[in-house]
């Protein structure tokens, strides 16, 4: 009796949100429906340093308040780890109500800026029911790429669908590389910058020509113009928080600098031999992910130069003691170096590199000189 009024419950319960669902699909929007684009602002979570695009879709007479969201993803799914790596995991878009995604920023203290779409109803109603259609039939799930798909590009995508046309475009800042419009966003997170400097390869220094970050959409969104007219309205600030760096006492360039310094000055070898072997390990790792991973952005990963495998042929051959073959991996490591020293050199991210490739160069070079000596002597 019991099993057969639950499943009676559960039927009804089915019934109601399937024709809730449909009802809501089929939804015909108001004449004074609002169409936005939110920027976020960034904060100190990793995840969030870039900041998050969503759209919002606004009826008060159908009382209708929703925001779509194309930066879901799920911990749960088996080999979370693995799958980001390798660049195969599955975002998607979820549906939220406009109060429950301003209080998520309210509590994290993150901004929040709304551009109104200036779009004729009949492109606000076609926009809504795609939206709602990619969330039913599974299109809003992606392959999340760094550049080239994530909740930008996204929303880019999907507005550009309703337009009929590429009509948004990236307008500012072509002319400089997307590893130069990274690098102002790790302020303050000196490790994480440090960490993407090293492990990204040569598509982050290709001119910056696609829009991947929210506020580049922002400010690509202040001169787009549609029909002859410009695409958005005036931006509106609807969260605002000054921002609230964080303080830590070893994130920074002087526990870097300290570290190295200490490696070089105490010249022990056993030390030198664990930084010339946590180097080398570290560029075995960068070779295994360019070719194991699909994120574009890890292929061709000139700091291999640096992160040189070699030097783990250098440490092996200072523990067998076998001088001449130290002296000529140190040599085939330094000629390496060189060459990176010369790549980089008019990089954004050179001075970070810089202290590593000094570090190197003087514990080679020592080695070189003090092993060139005994097997002349052998």
């Amino acid at each position: 009796m019991r099993i057969s009024l639950l499943k009676k419950i559960f039927y009804v319960l089915v019934l109601l949100l399937s024709c809730t669902f449909s009802w809501s699909q089929n939804r015909l929007l108001s004449k004074n429906t609002r169409v936005s684009v939110l920027t976020c602002g960034t904060g100190n979570e990793s995840y969030s340093l870039f900041g998050h695009t969503a759209i919002r879709i606004a009826d008060p007479e159908n009382f209708i308040d929703t925001v779509y969201n194309y930066g879901a993803f799920n911990f749960d799914t088996p080999n979370f780890v693995l799958k980001f790596a390798k660049g195969d995991l599955q975002y998607f878009a979820v549906a939220h109500s406009y109060t429950d995604f301003i209080n998520v920023y309210t509590y994290e203290q993150r901004s929040v800026y709304e551009q109104e779409l200036n779009l004729p109803d009949t492109l606000k109603q076609k926009l809504f029911d795609n939206l709602n259609t990619s969330l039913a039939s599974g299109e809003s799930h992606y392959t999340y790429k760094f550049i080239d798909k994530n909740c930008t590009s996204m929303v880019v995508d999907m507005i550009n669908k309703t337009l009929d046309t590429v009509a948004i475009i990236k307008n500012t800042d072509t002319n400089i590389s997307y590893r130069t419009i990274l690098y102002p966003y790790f302020e303050n997170h000196f490790y994480e910058k440090l960490g993407t400097s090293i492990i990204f390869g040569k598509k982050v220094d290709q001119l910056g020509t696609q829009i991947f970050l929210p506020f580049e959409l922002q400010k690509s969104l202040k001169t787009i113009e549609f029909k002859n007219h410009l695409l958005a309205k005036e931006t509106k600030t609807v969260l605002q928080f000054n921002p609230n760096p964080p303080s830590s006492w070893w994130n920074n360039w002087y526990t870097y600098l300290i570290l190295l310094g200490l490696i070089v000055v105490f010249n022990k070898s056993f030390i030198n031999q664990l930084y010339l072997t946590v180097m080398g390990v570290l560029g075995i790792f960068f070779v295994f992910a360019g070719f194991y991973s699909l994120h574009l952005e890890l292929e061709y990963n000139y700091n291999i130069l640096l992160f040189n495998p070699l030097l783990l042929a250098v440490t092996y051959f200072s523990y067998r003691e076998n001088n001449k073959r130290i002296f000529q991996s140190v040599i085939a490591s330094l000629f390496f170096l060189v060459v990176y020293l010369f790549i980089v050199s008019n990089k954004v991210h050179f001075f970070i590199v810089l202290p590593l490739i000094v570090t190197n160069g003087i514990l080679l070079v020592q080695l070189a000189i003090k092993n060139k000596k005994k097997s002349a002597i052998i």
